[in-house]
């Protein structure tokens, strides 16, 4: 039997309905615009609908209409004077193009709605556009170009060390962290707590000051440390020789350096002949990161000193030596690594 508001469907179109009502990704204002198709169908009056969906007469009428005009299609939201958007070759070759150029208010770098405004489509395009591209306008990265005439050489040789050392020789990345803090908090710490994040005082009382020697083997990632008040080329010197004590005396031993002063003094040119197994291997100029103890540094500062709170510096001494001993029970090679050797390597 028909309804009284003239809206019956097919088996076929009340099972479509149904089945649309039964995802649970369907948006709620097209969920309510069906159940009043629905209602309809079965005979409801619009009073009937009013009460129990809480919509108007007026809204009841249009979705009654759109629903005969175009079946289901015709419950789906539509905006007036908004063409759907597509991503097209030519959109993405004008974003690329624009996101390589300043923005027109005078900031520094894009955002996704900066972009979309000038564009005139939306954020989620540009974002998808942005990813494809791998372009992440809000990041910043800083380098120092190497000015060695002889970078190129430096580097495949400290690389080769790294991806194809000399048999039964052994490879230590070496430098030193001079002037770690030994920071004490005035205030007391506030751990962490659901909700909260772990609390230090803004003030704090310097103790002094402490430099670690290190020395990363780049075959198996354990670690040599040893701690100096100064920061001299005799302790340097010191340090070398009880890395080289680890070591058969007989045994080749290749020691990657930077360029810093107390590595080239006559100091290290005396130790040198009393040591001829010894290669030093110097980065080229502001390239310290060939160097791998540098990625373990900055995992030492994240793990220990950034959040430490150190009473003097012997306490300082004691967590980074401690740090160390237990480092070595799980020690492993970093995964650093040069994909081709065959290429050449740029200087910008």
């Amino acid at each position: 039997m028909a309804s009284t508001n003239g809206l019956h469907l097919t088996p076929t179109q009340r099972g479509e309905l149904h089945a649309f009502l039964r995802k649970r990704n369907l948006p709620a204002s097209v969920a309510q615009r069906m159940r009043i198709v629905l209602l309809l169908d079965e005979g409801s009056s619009y009073r009937d609908i009013e009460e129990k969906l809480g919509v108007p007469p007026s809204t009841i009428s249009r979705w009654k209409q759109r629903y005969q005009e175009d079946d289901v299609l015709g419950l789906a939201t539509i905006h007036p004077g908004q063409p759907p958007q597509k991503l097209t070759p030519q959109l993405r070759a004008r974003v690329l193009d624009r996101t390589r150029k300043a923005p027109p208010d005078g900031s520094t770098h894009w955002s996704l709605r900066k972009m979309a405004a000038v564009m005139k489509v939306n954020k989620n395009l540009i974002a998808r556009i942005w990813k494809e591209a791998d372009l992440k306008p809000h990041r910043l990265d800083r380098y120092m170009a190497s000015n060695d005439p002889q970078f190129e050489q430096k580097a495949a040789a400290i690389i080769g060390l790294y991806l194809n050392p000399p048999q039964n020789a052994a490879v230590f990345c070496v430098d030193e962290k001079s002037a770690i803090p030994a920071l004490d908090r005035l205030d007391r710490r506030l751990p962490l707590s659901p909700g909260r994040a772990e609390k230090h005082g803004f003030e704090y009382h310097r103790h002094g000051t402490l430099s670690l020697y290190a020395a990363l083997n780049p075959q198996t990632g354990e670690v040599l440390g040893q701690t100096a008040t100064r920061h001299t080329s005799q302790e340097f010197v010191a340090f070398l020789e009880e890395v080289v004590a680890t070591q058969p005396i007989e045994r080749e031993v290749h020691v990657i350096l930077d360029n810093f002063a107390t590595h080239k003094t006559d100091l290290v040119k005396d130790f040198l002949p009393q040591h001829p197994n010894v290669n030093l291997h110097f980065t080229p100029t502001y390239s310290s990161w060939l160097n791998q103890v540098e990625s373990w540094f900055s995992k030492l500062q994240r793990e220990v000193i950034d959040r430490g709170i150190f009473t003097s510096v012997a306490d300082l001494k004691r967590k980074i030596l401690r740090y160390i001993r237990l480092y070595q029970k799980t020690a492993k090679p970093f995964r650093w690594k040069y994909s081709d050797v065959r290429k050449r390597i740029p200087v910008w």
